[in-house]
């Protein structure tokens, strides 16, 4: 395992989002108390990875940016939680726009004055939901030897990209995007072909890329990236990490273009465009925020479907190889917008991961759950994800239960009692798994009480929740503060608590996404 070693300061701040999760509210009820960001990876609140990735590359700098309801949680846990105060000073700076509701979009974020204000340098943007092993400077270092031969005005960026399918620890309906991307010429900065970059062309979730296809009857594309680039490879197995390296002046497109709703699907796909599409880096603004004039009159390429630019369906093309056209010249421009590239991972030891999902909650807990602790193999062989023992508290086991401590992390003041066997799971602090209870591949979150002779396969358990005696559940999800009847035998539900809900609408059913014959237990 490669470990990140901090190196001298470059200049970078790092904004770490910490939005509403609305995707995780099956595992918490209060995103104002139990926010996303400190929802539990492996025992660790989530917001501990991006935190912890940052540190080890050496940035200081960091800010996290959190909707204002979740500020007293969020404030409160960087002084309190064990692990987010093991961390390296100086701790980060809170901030909590008054603007920023659940629904904000991160390209809209990016507008708000709190955070305008706080971007003063190049910078990393990243997400609270972020796993990530790749050593911070290595991409650092790769994006800086690309842009040595740039000024500061003209520096491009760097997203990063990991593929989400054919892995693993592949997950059912876990979302892709649509990635385009080109070599690099043989004269542009050769130092970089050891990094193994890219340059982006296009970007897209994969949904968005559906719907055009579906509206189009086809993939249509514009001459001008054919012409600009010889060769495109197209992927649409990849996920887009959120995690970015952007010089400073992003932080004026973001403020100029207010169509902007999506970092992900706007200004970085806006811009890869821009960088061969005719005309759209004058649209967007680019042109006149880098310092350029362009006084021709750039018809071709517009960006509101009044394009006098031919498209091309894909369907008809036996190559992506471009061709002279005497239709479709070069117009001059005064500005070369700079590019974003594109840094691929590889299906490799290497782990990088957005934790968006329940699902994803479940496996990459029970991923990390099976590495070697330091305790076990020293410091400098351990991951950067390892705990330092796999069982805080052996004194709270009993004598007379099982844990394969290979594959099982118990943090502080867990109490097991007699005849338990717990395999392949998480449990978070203060957990009391009662008398005679069994469990495999779960996740149970701080101050939760499984009852006696329970049986749990698959399960996520929230915060403060308990489950009868003698329950029987596999493949559930158990929201914080829930009581689960005893003696419950249920298969893929989801067990929440709604409040404002009439009493004589307790048993309505809800159909879930995955399984027309499942309930939400309320």
């Amino acid at each position: 395992m490669v470990h990140a070693t901090p190196v001298p300061s470059s200049g970078f701040q790092a904004l770490i989002l910490c939005g509403p999760g609305e995707s995780l509210n099956a595992i918490s009820s209060n995103p104002e108390e139990n926010p996303k960001c400190l929802i539990p990876i492996a025992l660790r609140p989530m917001v501990y990875y991006p935190l912890d990735w940052c540190k080890r590359a050496g940035i200081t700098d960091i800010t996290l940016i959190t909707p204002p309801s979740a500020l007293a949680s969020v404030k409160a846990a960087l002084q309190q939680n064990p692990y987010l105060t093991s961390l390296p000073s100086p701790s980060p700076t809170v901030v909590a726009p008054k603007d920023l509701k659940m629904t904000t979009g991160t390209a809209e974020l990016l507008r708000l004055p709190e955070v305008q204000a706080c971007i003063h340098s190049n910078f990393l943007l990243l997400s609270c939901d972020l796993l990530c092993d790749i050593p911070g400077e290595h991409l650092l270092e790769a994006w800086l030897v690309s842009q040595s031969e740039l000024g500061s005005a003209s520096q491009g960026g760097l997203s990063v990209f990991y593929p989400a399918k054919g892995i693993a620890d592949e997950i059912k309906k876990e979302p892709t995007d649509f990635v385009a991307v080109t070599s690099f010429e043989k004269d542009e900065v050769p130092a970089v072909s050891r990094y193994e970059l890219s340059k982006l062309a296009m970007s897209m979730p994969m949904d968005t890329l559906k719907e055009q296809l579906e509206n189009d009857k086809g993939l249509l594309l514009r001459h001008t990236l054919v012409e600009k680039h010889a060769s495109v490879k197209m992927l649409t197995s990849y996920r887009d990490a959120h995690l970015y390296i952007l010089p400073k002046w992003i932080r004026s497109l973001a403020q100029h273009e207010e169509r902007f709703e999506s970092v992900s699907e706007d200004l970085i796909g806006y811009w890869a465009k821009a960088e061969w599409q005719r005309g759209l880096s004058k649209k967007l603004g680019i042109d006149e925020i880098l310092g350029g004039k362009n006084e021709v009159q750039e018809e071709q390429g517009s960006n509101d479907g009044d394009s006098l630019e031919e498209e091309i369906d894909l369907r008809g093309m036996t190559t992506t190889h471009g061709q002279d056209s005497e239709s479709s010249p070069t117009v001059p421009s005064s500005v070369e917008v700079p590019p974003i590239l594109a840094y691929l991972t590889k299906p490799s030891k290497q782990l990088i991961r957005r934790v968006d999902s329940s699902a994803l909650v479940l496996a990459m807990s029970l991923r990390l759950a099976k590495l070697e602790s330091v305790e076990e193999v020293g410091r400098a062989a351990a991951s950067p994800f390892s705990h330092a023992s796999k069982i805080a508290t052996p004194e709270g086991i009993a004598s007379r239960s099982i844990v394969t401590k290979g594959d099982c992390l118990l943090g502080s003041n867990v109490m097991v009692e007699e005849k338990c066997v717990i395999k392949e799971s998480c449990i978070s602090s203060n957990a009391k798994i009662c008398s005679g209870a069994r469990l495999t591949r779960c996740v149970v979150m701080d101050n939760a009480v499984i009852g006696q002779k329970c049986v749990l396969t698959g399960c996520i358990v929230g915060r403060f929740s308990q489950v009868g005696q003698e329950s029987v559940l596999k493949d559930c999800e158990i929201q914080d503060g829930v009581v689960v009847e005893k003696e419950t035998d249920a298969k893929n539900e989801q067990f929440m608590s709604f409040e404002g809900f009439d009493e004589d609408d307790d048993d309505m059913d809800v159909e879930d996404d995955q399984d027309n014959d499942d309930e939400a237990v309320f």
